[in-house]
């Protein structure tokens, strides 16, 4: 979740503080840091420091911040992320300070400098961080794209001048991957020649705070003929942002959702958020034909401008396979490579800024274990010294002796249920109220699927998100492969008591019925 924190003598920071989604528990919650180990440590930071404005960095902060209240560095596009996030919480939002890329600022007994580079949002930067003699930088998240589409490619000069730093604590996502990742150039140009053969409509979901492959798409449905129209709450938050922060400047002008019906399928191209299989994302609606306005018609082509994030690709194949019945053209990261490109720098990227800022050790963090490895090794076929592989809840001091690991806590989870913090754990085995459930069925050669209306009767329990709760059980349906509404009851009752621990204060007693009717009845009824 990206939460750092840097101390010297007195002094402390937090860089970054995110969330992430929690896909081995029922519901996907999110998680968010927990502060045991800095409180127990007497830690508390003089700024929360921010890198660039992605959910793994940003998601927790107004989660926290009320347990710190210091103030939160952030540049202007973050700033206006952060602020819409404190304000969702009822906080004020006073102690977001604005800092430029480039920009430097002393905290306490530390010195700060924002170094703009490319990344897969508007204005990422890596921190130098000056700690008496020491001079350390952190990366954040970043590649070397020689035509980012929104903003500058980085200076090299600037980076040069760095050398040589004592310390790199450096993004690990790629360090696995030989070559160099693909520019936003390379993609926008493959977007146009690919929405240029489409002949019906054209819906290309994407990262929302991608805003340069946001543009891009915009900028090539213009010269295709197409006219543009956003679906998801979160794309018509930032591009409104963006656009006031003067980076849209020549994106087309939006037409309503509502006014695409009255328009022939070769002009029209909608920008939807849910590339990651997001149950209540805009993409996932229209695979289910929820959507009042707009609905997939064959012929039509859906593209995946994004790469699975590790642990969605079960989400994403269930949303494929729900959209594959409207008989639509599926692009995708298998099918056209071309269409994405990583935020995250390769070897050779990860090589040719070592060899300008000729750093004497490296810390590897982001990413998974055997990327961890992967950019050690990198870094000592480079002569670089990378003694020390961190996880989560380890104390490192860097000095004289280099990279020591102090001490390691054991990291508890945060799950955010019911717009407040609990702590992730079993179920317990009290019951408290009942919750009726009568849920149809239709079998098919891929398993069961929901019906018609959910029946639910939860007068006597705690209240339910129903709509969250009936894209939770359509996933679990998909997920479950049985045939018979026996084994599908066992399979499908102890995830049922997990989900419900999880969103509601008290767990009921659950009466479950299962009914299973025949295609042939159903169609017989709608006719």
């Amino acid at each position: 979740m990206n939460l750092s924190l840097y101390g010297y003598q007195d002094t402390w920071i937090a860089v970054d503080c995110g969330m992430m989604i929690r896909q081995d528990l029922p519901g996907s919650p999110l998680q968010i840091p927990d502060l045991a180990t800095p409180n127990e440590l007497g830690i508390q930071p003089q700024a929360i420091v921010i890198t660039h404005g992605h959910e793994d960095h940003i998601g927790a902060v107004a989660w926290l911040w009320p347990q710190w209240r210091c103030p939160v560095l952030a540049t202007p596009l973050v700033a206006a992320m952060l602020r819409d996030k404190f304000a969702e919480r009822g906080l004020t939002g006073q102690a977001i300070e604005v800092i430029d890329p480039g920009d430097a600022r002393d905290i306490g007994n530390l010195s700060l400098r924002y170094l703009p580079l490319p990344h897969s949002i508007p204005e990422s930067c890596a921190l130098l961080i000056q700690a008496g003699d020491y001079r350390i930088l952190h990366t954040g998240d970043w590649k070397l794209d020689p035509d980012p589409i929104i903003g500058r490619p980085i200076d090299t000069e600037l980076f040069k001048a760095l050398s040589p730093l004592h310390l790199v604590v450096a993004d690990s996502t790629n360090a696995h991957l030989p070559g160099h990742s693909r520019s936003e150039g390379e993609v926008a140009r493959a977007l146009q020649s690919t929405i240029a053969e489409c002949t019906g409509r054209v819906v290309v979901s994407c990262f929302a705070s991608n805003l340069a492959r946001v543009l891009s798409i915009g900028r090539a449905a213009a010269r295709c003929g197409r006219r543009v129209s956003l679906l998801g709450r979160s794309m018509e938050r930032l591009v409104g942002h963006a656009r006031r922060l003067g980076y849209l400047d020549d994106f087309p002008s939006l037409v309503p959702v509502s006014d695409l019906g009255y328009l022939p399928a070769e002009e029209v191209l909608v920008i939807a958020t849910g590339s990651q299989g997001e149950p209540r994302a805009a993409l996932a609606r229209l695979s289910q034909g929820r959507h009042p306005h707009f609905e997939l018609t064959a012929g039509d082509s859906v593209i995946f401008s994004a790469k699975a994030i590790p642990g969605n690709e079960h989400l994403i194949e269930r949303l494929k396979r729900a959209l594959g019945r409207y008989q639509v053209a599926i692009l995708d990261e298998f099918s056209h490579p071309q269409l994405h490109a990583s935020g995250h720098p390769a070897q050779e990227e990860l090589e040719q800024l070592y060899a300008w800022l000729k750093p004497q050790y490296l810390l590897p963090v982001h990413g998974e274990q055997p990327h961890q490895q992967a950019h050690m090794a990198l870094a000592e076929r480079l002569g670089i010294k990378s003694p020390l592989r961190p996880i989560n809840g380890d104390l490192v001091r860097f000095d004289h002796n280099g990279l020591q690991r102090v001490s390691q806590h054991s990291q508890s989870a945060r799950i955010v249920t019911q717009n407040q913090l609990s702590p992730a754990h079993k179920p317990s085995q009290a019951r408290h109220g009942t919750l009726s459930l009568a849920i149809t069925l239709i079998a098919s050669d891929t398993g069961w699927t929901r019906i018609g209306r959910l029946m639910i009767d939860n007068s006597q329990c705690s209240a339910m998100d129903e709509d969250s709760f009936s894209d939770w059980l359509d996933e679990q349906l998909c997920s479950i492969s049985c045939d018979t509404l026996l084994t599908l009851r066992q399979a499908l009752y102890p995830r049922l008591q997990q989900w419900l621990h999880t969103h509601l204060h008290r767990l009921p007693e659950v009466h479950l019925q299962l009914m299973a009717t025949e295609a042939e009845t159903l169609a017989d009824s709608l006719s």
